[in-house]
């Protein structure tokens, strides 16, 4: 039976991952995150799982790969300069393909910045923040229900695709208290990683992945053994130097991503049907979006607003059409201007693109969303 909650953000997270089938919590606790981990802390060990408390943050990831690489369902939670201590195994794991949700409620930075205050400057390092070229899923939720759905979300995408998944949140939405309505945890899939159909002695870690690009992964204490490295490697997982090899390591690991981009990117709209003008918000600013769209339509103006639910990788297709459709296009966001410059990018000169920043340790409100589209009306009329 399904049961209606008045719940947080951060704790929506964490019943998340129970109904999803995570059993492993490795990490430190940072605010604004902190509550995904208490939680955790009390419900994995009710259902079987494990809750570890490591001594930083690089550690709280590190044990979360090695419990992934075991067969666990793995999470890991974080804020601002926990984020950037991941970064180097956030690599590791996209190279070595390990499965893991990594969540982090973004607060002001840089350094240690503003431990409880709302932001958005995280975008960009969620996308390159680790080093090389690697590919990067990374899901933004608004609402306390879609911190549950995007949860479960997360690990379908990291064990589908056997990758790292980013759980970008932001203080807005971490701590933010709503209605949620939970299924019966026993009516979600729970998502399985494809396993070898091979015995132990043909297996070969990176090979066998013809049909989806995802090679089957073994699970350690299987009876199967492999070699795990974050140097390019062989089918074996063994440390291969060729060019050839590395070629075909780094095509392979981005084209089982961008050949999926129907299955993994997912954007929603709002009153664009008849738009002339559209914001393109996500997270917690979207919420202030769709209340400046309602007020905009008060006054007789026609927007409306496209919302990223995946923000890696871009919905480049979903922007590049909005752009075709609008006659100006509004980036808000809670930093000096991230997200703004993909989606110049994605509209390519189809209409003009601006920016609402705001980083004053405040969020957006939907009056000067308003006034940023009153303008850009005046300008375009030569008001």
């Amino acid at each position: 039976m399904s049961k209606t909650l008045l719940m947080q953000g951060n704790k929506a997270v964490a019943e998340g991952a129970v109904a999803a089938g995570a059993d492993f919590f490795g990490g430190y606790p940072i605010t604004p995150s902190t509550e995904i981990a208490e939680e955790l802390s009390a419900l994995l060990p009710t259902i079987g799982g494990t809750f570890i408390q490591m001594e930083d943050e690089i550690a709280g990831i590190g044990v979360a790969l090695g419990a992934s690489l075991a067969g666990r369902k793995v999470m890991t939670a974080t804020s601002g300069p926990g984020f950037s201590l991941k970064q180097e195994l956030i690599g590791y794991a996209a190279l070595a393909e390990i499965p893991i949700v990594i969540v982090n409620v973004q607060r002001v930075g840089p350094s240690t910045g503003q431990p409880t205050a709302p932001s958005q400057g995280d975008v960009m390092q969620a996308r390159w923040g680790t080093h090389g070229d690697h590919p990067i899923i990374a899901l933004t939720p608004s609402s306390v229900p879609e911190c549950f759905r995007l949860t479960v979300r997360a690990y379908e995408l990291s064990e589908r695709y056997r990758t790292p998944v980013i759980l970008l949140m932001d203080e807005i939405v971490g701590h933010m208290r709503e209605k949620v309505q939970l299924p019966p945890y026993a009516s979600i899939p729970r998502p399985e990683r494809k396993k070898p159909l091979v015995p132990p002695q043909e297996y070969r870690a990176y090979f066998g992945a013809q049909d989806d690009l995802v090679p089957p992964m073994a699970a350690f204490g299987s009876g199967y053994r492999w070699h795990v490295t974050g140097l390019v490697h062989d089918e074996y997982g063994f440390p291969d130097s060729s060019g050839k090899a590395t070629k075909e390591l780094l095509d392979r690991l981005f084209a089982k991503i961008n050949d999926h981009l129907d299955d993994i990117v997912e954007t929603e709209e709002y009153r664009l049907e008849d738009a002339e003008c559209a914001f393109v918000a996500y997270g917690g600013t979207a919420r202030t979006a769709y209340a400046a769209v309602d007020m905009a339509r008060e006054e007789g103006i026609k927007a409306g607003l496209l919302r990223p639910i995946t923000i890696w990788p871009l919905a480049e297709k979903q922007i590049k059409d909005l752009g075709g459709r609008v006659n100006h296009i509004i980036v808000a966001e809670m930093n000096r201007g991230q997200y703004v410059l993909e989606v110049e990018r994605a509209v390519a000169g189809l209409c003009p693109v601006t920016l609402c920043a705001k980083y004053n340790n405040e969020a957006i409100a939907p009056a000067e969303l308003l006034a940023a589209l009153q303008k850009t009306k005046r300008h375009a009329g030569g008001a």
